[in-house]
């Protein structure tokens, strides 16, 4: 019966890699049209041009980590990276694959990510012939800002929305390393499979490995199976009992065979209570559910979060203008943070995010996490600012989650005030 539940965990899984491809492919447009606009940015301004500083700052601006300039030759002669001079469409099998572009002036391409020519570094490059038809823009983007994350947020979400019983736990893992990307116990994420007691055998595609295994103390028959880069796995505790398992093996299975179809109702009917209505993030309630699930003496960062000036927005702009910033403040958060935990709405501009990484992490993920707010513009607000308080797990031995969100709080006020003092206003008012 468990392996009848593995199959249609694998269903989903698969399914969810379908819509993977089809959001990379959605992205390629996205980065071609990044390409365009340096393009335009470059034609009204040429003096940035050559200009390697200039073009760092258009490359921030448009959020991408490289841009090339190519003659009508597909030779680069200027860019953000002055030691990529020189290299053309006959340098190399990843620049060659851009060679069409040389016959035709109305294409548009974008590759996937591939070692470059110059450093072996893997990043996707995305072309666009500028207005004049006389040079050619490339515009590069890492796998980092690109979708290396996205993966794991959308094998979290996957699997930590599947129904649980108990006695039953369901994992995807990744099959070279054991890290965990998607488990019905959400502290689970992060971890890796030998951390909780699994010790994985076997990698041959298609193949299902069993065995018994100690998982938080209690010995769980664990029956895993290999699709692609993952480990997928249902672990039954042994304790529970044979006939309700039975059932609740079947109703999950039924669960899952409506899901790999893409039936998705009873889930969202189930779960409309936990979702905060105007931002489509976790509320209050279901940030109190989840926090019973997570062991103090787990590793992980609580984010205390506030959104700056969203009242002065409300009183100048109209409240639109204010729910444009808190939707907007949302995305930032679930860009940054999504990929390693969840975001809640507890109040109306407060949000709290808990994040499985360690302090080393952290350090990159706050770094990103003020690039993409200095980048955020909408239609009725230009621009966002967020206030917050980091604390980790590991920082001392915590009495409890309420003295660790206290903390967070204490030193999410602290850079409210700090904000409030550049701005040379007061915030009380």
């Amino acid at each position: 019966m468990s392996e009848v539940l593995l199959d249609r965990v694998v269903n989903v899984i698969e399914k969810n890699e379908q819509d993977e491809k089809d959001m990379i492919a959605s992205l390629k447009e996205d980065y071609i049209v990044r390409a365009k606009a340096v393009a335009y940015i470059i034609n009204a301004n040429p003096e940035a041009e050559k200009d390697v500083d200039e073009l760092k700052k258009i490359a921030k601006l448009m959020a991408v980590d490289e841009i090339h300039l190519l003659d009508a030759t597909g030779k680069i002669y200027s860019g953000t990276i002055p030691e990529y001079y020189g290299y053309s469409f006959d340098s190399g099998e990843q620049m060659e694959y851009f060679k069409p572009m040389l016959e035709d002036k109305t294409l548009t391409m974008c590759q996937d990510v591939t070692p470059n020519t110059s450093e072996g570094k893997k990043i996707m490059y995305a072309i666009t012939w500028d207005e004049t038809g006389t040079r050619m823009i490339q515009v590069g983007i890492e796998p980092v800002r690109l979708l290396n994350e996205v993966k794991q947020n959308e094998m979290s979400s996957v699997v930590t929305n599947m129904p649980v019983y108990e006695g039953i736990r369901i994992f995807v893992a990744d099959k070279e390393s054991g890290k965990i990307y998607g488990a019905t116990d959400f502290s689970d994420i992060g971890k890796k499979l030998d951390d909780i007691g699994i010790t994985k055998k076997g990698d041959e595609e298609g193949k299902i490995f069993t065995g018994i295994n100690e998982i938080d103390g209690e010995n769980y028959r664990c029956s895993f199976y290999i699709t692609g880069d993952y480990a997928v796995g249902i672990a039954c505790s042994n304790s529970s009992n044979a006939e309700s398992n039975t059932i609740a093996l079947l109703i999950v299975g039924i669960y899952l065979t409506l899901a790999a179809v893409g039936i998705i109702y009873m889930y969202v009917k189930v779960n409309k209570a936990k979702i905060d209505e105007l931002t489509g993030c976790l509320n209050r309630r279901a940030y109190k559910d989840d926090l019973s699930g997570i062991s103090l003496a787990s590793e992980f960062v609580y984010a205390a979060l506030d959104v700056n000036g969203v009242k002065g927005v409300n009183d100048t702009l109209g409240h639109n203008a204010g729910d444009e910033l808190i939707h907007g403040a949302v995305e930032c958060m679930k860009q940054c943070f999504g990929s390693y935990g969840k975001v809640y709405r507890i109040g109306g501009d407060e949000f709290v995010s808990i994040i499985f990484v360690d302090e080393s992490e952290l350090k990159k993920i706050r770094e990103d996490f003020d690039e993409v707010i200095s980048h955020w513009s909408g239609a009725m607000v230009n621009k966002i600012s967020i206030s917050c308080g980091y604390v980790y797990s590991r920082e001392k031995n915590w009495e409890s989650f309420e003295e660790i969100a206290s903390e967070a709080d204490i030193r999410m006020y602290e850079a409210k005030e700090k904000y409030y003092s550049v701005e040379g206003r007061d915030r009380r008012k």
